[in-house]
């Protein structure tokens, strides 16, 4: 019962910090704020396809996690590079 109740709360936080961090994606002043909203966003997916791991039990969806975390890595430092050499250069 209090597992139940322990997993509903973390995916209703995932929720909403994705939904925060979608707004600031779209909000977002400068590119930097969205690129930071993008990792965060892909962060909290990896989270929650943990949280589905552990609640199914099933093993391979932490092969997805990890191949979702080095994705999002090659991402963050692609646009890392696409800034530091100038949007529109």
């Amino acid at each position: 019962m209090l597992e139940s109740i322990t997993i509903q709360g973390v995916l209703f936080l995932y929720g909403a910090a994705l939904l925060l961090a979608l707004w600031r994606l779209v909000k977002g002043p400068t590119l930097s704020d969205r690129v930071v909203a993008l990792d965060f966003i892909s962060t909290c997916l990896i989270g929650m396809i943990v949280v589905d791991a552990i609640i199914t039990g099933a093993s391979y969806f932490l092969s997805v996690a990890i191949v979702a975390a080095l994705v999002g890595f090659v991402g963050s430092v692609a646009f890392a590079m696409y800034i530091q050499k100038g949007a529109g250069q």
